[in-house]
């Protein structure tokens, strides 16, 4: 396995870093504090995973920084975030895709879906996710600050992975994962022309 360790860099931030808080139906009730959202059982909120390939269908994972407060250290999709109060939902996953990995990509929408996980470490996500894809251009250039380790993976090498070692995983790609396979591959090949 080819894995790309990444030195851990650390950045603060002055102001409060605001979600959107949505009902069931993606209807917008209000917004709250990150740390907020995610204590306790978790408030719904509005997320973005990305999900980048290369040309001949491997897909980033991303390994998460240590000091991610939920699922430090945990493999999970290529990218993933929150967009803010004055953001559109793609327009802040492609604006996380640059400063994350450094590079640029086109999205495409292919579901949303909500889900709730609890962390052993305490806190919880529970979020209504758009799920999105793309072609990865070039060679990522991470963000120390929010992540440890990335690789490329075969679809099929990470289905086994996924089977073998379900505990290495973040909840959420445990979840997008079988349902991208299953009910949106096609739109993915088509998206990378394989």
């Amino acid at each position: 396995m080819n894995v790309k360790e990444v030195e851990p860099k650390h950045m603060t931030f002055s102001q409060p870093d605001m979600l959107i808080l949505v009902d069931k139906n993606d209807e917008v009730i209000g917004f709250q504090e990150k740390e907020a959202c995610h204590d306790g059982d978790g408030q719904l909120h509005r997320a973005f995973s990305v999900f980048l390939f290369d040309q001949t269908g491997r897909l980033l994972l991303q390994k998460r920084s240590t000091h991610k407060r939920l699922w430090g250290d945990f493999w999970s999709n290529s990218c993933c975030s929150h967009p803010r109060p004055h953001e559109n939902t793609r327009d802040a996953a492609e604006k996380r895709v640059r400063e994350e990995l450094g590079v640029d990509s086109c999205l495409h929408f292919l579901f949303k879906f909500e889900y709730r996980a609890r962390y052993d470490g305490g806190g919880s996500e529970h979020e209504l996710c758009y799920v999105y894809a793309g072609l990865l251009a070039g060679e990522p250039k991470v963000n120390e600050f929010e992540i440890g380790a990335w690789r490329m993976i075969c679809a099929q090498s990470l289905d086994r992975e996924l089977d073998e070692k379900p505990g290495d995983f973040t909840p959420w790609l445990k979840s997008e994962w079988p349902r991208l396979r299953e009910s949106h591959w096609d739109a993915v090949k088509g998206l990378l022309s394989l």
